[in-house]
């Protein structure tokens, strides 16, 4: 079996726009997929990227114009300027990381309710209450928003050291553990499909 380490940001456009594929090709393959949310603004400061306050007016243009197309593409409803973006992505990280550790609901299910709760529905996912409301509409006992708050601190600055090692840069991003393939972005999990095929 196939294990993927997926690395995100439950404020990132392109996790949202990423949608539930990884789990639709994991499950074709066989494959684990082990979720593991970052500090994406950490990650790019420690990898060389440039936070979006940061980036030069032409590259913010061309990311409007890029996330507006993948939206059409993909048919989703998108948001570019949300309500609620950015915020602090910890709390409903560690939601994440408990969630995965409890078991029993719709992970991934969860992860891109996250997301599309940012891009889609204009809801903050730094609150208490959205947290709580997405847990248990995703199988999850609602109170792993309290529970095991340190390890889900623990875990997530341990996620954005592995993240690092294993070479991400961005979100979403895929490494496949067997093989060490790197897979960045929504927009190659095609490429991800074919290489699980290829094992």
């Amino acid at each position: 079996m196939a294990c993927i380490d997926y690395y995100l940001g439950t404020i990132s456009p392109y996790c949202y726009l990423a949608g539930k594929k990884l789990e639709e090709i994991a499950d074709r393959h066989d494959a684990k997929i082990t979720y593991k949310p970052v500090d994406l603004l950490q990650l790019f400061d420690r990898t060389g990227g440039i936070r979006p306050a940061d980036r030069h007016v032409s590259r913010m243009e061309y990311r409007t114009q890029e996330l507006l197309r993948w939206a059409d593409h993909l048919r989703v409803p998108f948001n570019i300027k949300p309500a609620h973006w950015p915020v602090n992505m910890a709390p409903s990280s560690y939601a994440v990381i408990a969630a995965q550790q409890e078991g029993g609901g719709d992970l991934g299910g969860l992860v891109h309710g996250f997301t599309r709760a940012v891009w889609a529905e204009e809801r903050d996912i730094s609150d208490d209450s959205v947290i709580r409301e997405l847990l248990e509409a995703h199988g999850f006992d609602p109170a792993l928003a309290d529970k095991g708050l340190l390890a889900g601190a623990e875990t997530y600055g341990r996620n954005l050291e592995e993240a690092v090692t294993a070479g991400a840069f961005g979100a979403p991003f895929y490494v496949v553990r067997e093989t060490g393939q790197r897979f960045w972005g929504q927009d190659r999990l095609d490429f991800l499909d074919r290489h699980l095929a290829s094992l």
